[in-house]
């Protein structure tokens, strides 16, 4: 009885530990220099099915970066790549409500590669 006990204790730690994880996983970083690790869900292009109009990443953590530039180091990342992401700048004076325009450097840690892009194709108040 104690063996089996001790076994359910173990598997509640290793299911408590997990769940941990994950969570640590979905959290964006909220100040600058603050990084957190995710992984990547998606890359395409910044216009859906159409090449050459800039890159489009997206991270199991929800996060997003965006460029009217097709950049290379993007293009070549895949789902599930593990990748560090820092928030590198906050846009100030913005409308309440209106998060874009955050700058975050992204590293990926299978292809050594790093890229800095923002969160969204517009700054805070723009279209």
């Amino acid at each position: 009885m104690k063996m089996r006990f001790a076994s359910i204790v173990m598997s509640a730690a290793a299911m408590l530990a997990l769940c941990v994880s994950f969570a640590r996983a979905a959290e964006m970083p909220t100040r600058i220099g603050q990084c957190v690790a995710t992984r990547v869900k998606e890359v395409g292009t910044r216009l859906e099915g159409a090449p050459g109009t800039g890159s489009l990443v997206t991270f199991a953590n929800g996060g997003v970066q965006v460029s009217y530039d097709q950049l290379p180091q993007v293009d070549q990342s895949h789902p599930g790549d593990r990748v560090s992401m820092c928030l590198v700048s906050i846009p100030k004076d913005c409308p309440p409500g209106d998060d874009r325009g955050r700058i975050y450097t992204t590293t990926n840690k299978r292809t050594g590669q790093r890229w800095t892009l923002p969160d969204s194709e517009h700054g805070c108040g723009g279209a």
